[in-house]
């Protein structure tokens, strides 16, 4: 599945950045083989599946989307800002398998030995570095999302789409702005009201209990936001006003919990995250650390060069 090159204006090829969601491809990548005891263990006895996958799965879709750029984003503890808003916020996730414990610092170490630039704030989610991302650079580039989190639907735009991860390393559920419109009616920085109403089970916030997605679209497509529902309360019919009336509270939370935050300081320039060369030694260094899997699939992806000049493991 090869995707067709973004272009400028000018018919000359835009930079092409590709964002990782770097935490949901460890945990697709465990689930998918812990279910059947593949864990991969290294010469210590650490699991490596987890991470394996992960530079599978990351490979592949570099090959699939062919970026110009890359960068990896990472969730950094439990706690966030949002757990501060809300004692519930993902209160009902049970607590990682002990084989995937380790697995979070090997992953990051595993971008690094690839020359990926991972990005992580402590108490910040993923989601909101992917979204500040967005927004420094969606002028500047074209961009495309890894994820499985529909959360992220809000950062569509003409120049933006997501790729949800699907089956294996190469299916994807690609969402653009035009789609998103198409199907919804509405514009993607709208979802965060449409979350305000239904919630997130995953996430544990109830939104507007009784109002489900389809009263939630219609609200949005006549009023536009959970304000302009709000503003026009009187308008709507009495057992609908009652139950927003009765969570009032709870659906402002809802919106301010699910609308991703696009304005974190992030360091750097475009040009740190160019897509890296790989070499034999790319191989090796995977090789080492006991990622034979990975290894293979990387020479097996791409062409790679001699040892460049400057490469850190020469």
């Amino acid at each position: 599945m090869h995707m067709q090159e973004y272009e400028n204006d000018n018919g000359r090829e835009r930079p092409h950045l590709l964002l990782i969601d770097g935490m949901a491809l460890l945990f697709r990548a465990f689930h998918a083989t812990a279910v059947h005891g593949r864990f991969m263990r290294n010469r210590e006895g650490v699991p490596t599946n987890a991470v394996q996958g992960f530079i599978g799965h990351s490979l592949s879709a570099q090959s699939i989307f062919r970026p110009t750029h890359l960068a990896v984003c990472w969730d950094m503890g439990a706690f966030t800002f949002r757990n501060e808003l809300y004692e519930g916020y993902k209160a009902n996730r049970p607590a990682p398998p002990e084989e995937m414990g380790p697995q979070f610092e090997m992953g990051r170490e595993s971008a690094w030995l690839l020359g990926w630039k991972s990005f992580g704030i402590d108490g910040v989610e993923a989601d909101d570095v992917i979204g500040s991302l967005v927004y420094r650079w969606k002028d500047e580039a074209d961009i495309t999302i890894i994820s499985g989190d529909k959360d992220l639907l809000q950062l569509l735009s003409p120049g933006v789409r997501i790729a949800f991860m699907k089956k294996g390393h190469t299916v994807y559920d690609v969402y653009t702005y035009d789609r998103f419109k198409e199907e919804y009616g509405f514009e993607p920085s709208q979802f965060v009201d449409l979350k305000a109403f239904t919630g997130d089970s995953s996430d544990g916030y109830p939104g507007v209990r009784g109002i489900g997605p389809k009263t939630a679209t219609k609200l949005i497509l006549d009023h536009g936001t959970v304000d302009g529902v709000l503003a026009e309360l009187d308008q709507l019919k009495p057992a609908v006003r009652k139950k927003i009336d009765d969570e009032l509270v709870m659906l402002k939370l809802s919106r301010e919990l699910a609308e991703i935050d696009c304005h974190i300081p992030i360091p750097g320039e475009l040009d740190e995250l160019l897509v890296p060369p790989y070499s034999r030694e790319t191989a090796k260094a995977l090789e080492a650390e006991d990622y034979g899997t990975a290894s293979r699939q990387l020479l097996n992806l791409f062409p790679l060069e001699e040892t460049p000049e400057e490469w850190p493991f020469g």
